[in-house]
């Protein structure tokens, strides 16, 4: 089995101008669409951000937030100031904005916690698994990608920038772009995450 396609893929943070064509959106969240899913409900949910303005809104809110945290951690403002730019470019920088979020309404319901608890973090592992075929299928197509988890420190700021149905559960932030950087990253030899019995 040839394993180019996982060795290679890596997070792009900076991207071309050059805009990504609809029709390989459509095909980047198809291919998202057949990730596997707890009783195969399907609780992924997918807002796409092309217009400047409204990747703005999403950029500048978010920092906003971010700024705030910040601030409460006592964190020296030129630090700040380079957190909140940072995470500025990367949304607007950006081509497209894939926020992937989670809706438990097709979800089974439980009285009990534990249950629903259980529930809710099946739901957050198969929006996850949309996300890693998203990220695969825009690797395969030749595009950069990066996962953003931002928006579990601020979801309701990302629900109101982007006016997102109320059950919408904002997981994260995939850009996509033609990349404009290359990465090498290596990993850990994977036997030193196995344990056999």
């Amino acid at each position: 089995m040839n394993l180019d396609l996982f060795k290679t893929r890596r997070s792009i943070r900076r991207y071309r101008a050059e805009p990504i064509p609809l029709a390989l959106i459509g095909t980047l969240l198809e291919a998202a669409n057949w990730a596997p899913s707890a009783h195969n409900r399907q609780p992924w949910r997918f807002c796409v951000v092309t217009d400047p303005v409204a990747k703005e809104r999403l950029a500048h809110a978010m920092a906003n937030r971010l700024r705030v945290d910040l601030e409460a951690d006592g964190v020296s403002d030129a630090v700040i100031a380079a957190d909140t730019h940072r995470s500025i470019a990367r949304i607007t920088g950006a081509p497209v904005v894939i926020v992937l979020c989670l809706s438990m309404t097709d979800m089974d319901r439980y009285p009990d916690e534990q249950r629903a608890a259980n529930e809710w973090l099946m739901a957050v592992q198969s929006t996850a698994m949309a996300g890693q075929n998203l990220l695969l299928a825009a690797h395969m197509a030749g595009l950069g990608a990066c996962w953003l988890c931002a928006p579990l420190f601020c979801p309701e700021i990302v629900r109101a920038a982007l006016d997102l149905p109320m059950d919408w559960q904002p997981q994260s932030l995939i850009t996509l772009g033609y990349a404009d950087e290359t990465r090498e990253k290596e990993r850990q030899p994977v036997e030193k995450m196995i344990v056999w019995r």
